[in-house]
């Protein structure tokens, strides 16, 4: 806030869905408004995240850390504090796994699919990158479920559903021979991030720290565990390295494109905190990360 622009971009959709918009398209707001909304938004994210965790007992006990983890997580880089289209798409993250987690109950899980093809591509029309996480139902699909094709051919039937629906909108306007070019951005080149500077890097040690420790933690208590939550962390893993590996599609986004992480390593750093057996150890963690924010979020390098 201290050293914000005059306004900030507001991108919160794709920019073919902002075409279909009959109306003129308000693309700034002010750097106050975009952070209280931001923050209304964080705030309601992770008390939705702290009730799946607890719905499903990922944790074994319950635990408000979740919430917590959450908030800090979206807190991290600068540009993380203003509202924009990953952050809106970590709704649909908490939705797709409400759905995801019940796969594992389940008997009959074609509507599931079809549910979770559509949630992808209606977040597909606010951030397309989103559409990578089409691998992640699938690869829920191998972990929670024996192999059936009409399962996964029913993600197919709900994402194209919604996009058959995109192309109407695009037919009625005469801009049908334009459809295709919807995906032309997930071809391009695939090129390492070159958004973090040294200071950033500084930033993520206590995060990879706690990652790491994390996971260390798990695999002690990995065979202890309910089957449910086993798989369920093997989820969300492969969720941490989808949203990553998706950034090439819109590196103009920046730092903001890896928001779609904050869910699934928020549960990860709950994991740790709850579990962590030295209390000197995770209290100065927690402390050093915290302190690097607030560090870094008030200084202008």
């Amino acid at each position: 806030m201290l050293f914000a622009p005059a306004a900030i971009p507001l991108h919160l959709t794709e920019p073919f869905v902002r075409a279909m918009m009959p109306q003129a398209y308000a693309d700034t707001l002010t750097p106050t408004v975009s952070v209280l909304l931001a923050a209304g938004v964080v705030l309601m994210q992770s008390v939705l995240v702290n009730y799946l965790i607890n719905h499903y007992n990922l944790l074994g006990r319950p635990s408000f850390l979740p919430s917590l983890m959450y908030v800090v997580l979206s807190g991290l880089f600068t540009p993380f504090l203003v509202l924009s289209a990953p952050l809106l798409c970590n709704f649909v993250v908490i939705w797709m796994l409400f759905k995801l987690l019940d796969l594992y109950k389940t008997e009959e899980s074609k509507s599931l699919g079809f549910d979770l093809g559509m949630l992808v591509a209606t977040g597909s029309l606010i951030y397309l990158p989103f559409t990578y996480f089409m691998a992640a139902v699938w690869f829920a699909f191998i972990i929670f479920r024996p192999f059936d094709w009409r399962e996964w051919t029913a993600t197919l039937i709900g994402y194209v559903t919604v996009f058959f629906f995109v192309g109407v909108i695009y037919y009625l306007n005469d801009k049908l021979p334009y459809f295709y070019q919807i995906w032309l951005p997930m071809g391009s080149t695939f090129k390492a991030p070159q958004v973090l500077d040294k200071y950033d890097l500084i930033l993520l040690i206590p995060v990879v720290i706690i990652v790491f420790l994390g996971l260390f933690k798990l695999q002690e208590n990995f065979f202890k565990s309910y089957v449910l939550i086993r798989k369920a962390f093997q989820l969300l893993f492969f969720m941490v390295l989808i949203a990553a590996v998706s950034f090439y599609v819109r590196p103009e986004f920046g730092l903001s494109h890896f928001l779609l992480c904050a869910v699934p390593v928020a549960i990860f750093f709950a994991y740790y905190f709850l579990y962590a057996g030295k209390r000197w150890v995770y209290e100065t963690l927690f402390i050093l990360l915290m302190a690097s924010i607030v560090y870094f979020q008030f200084n202008n390098f």
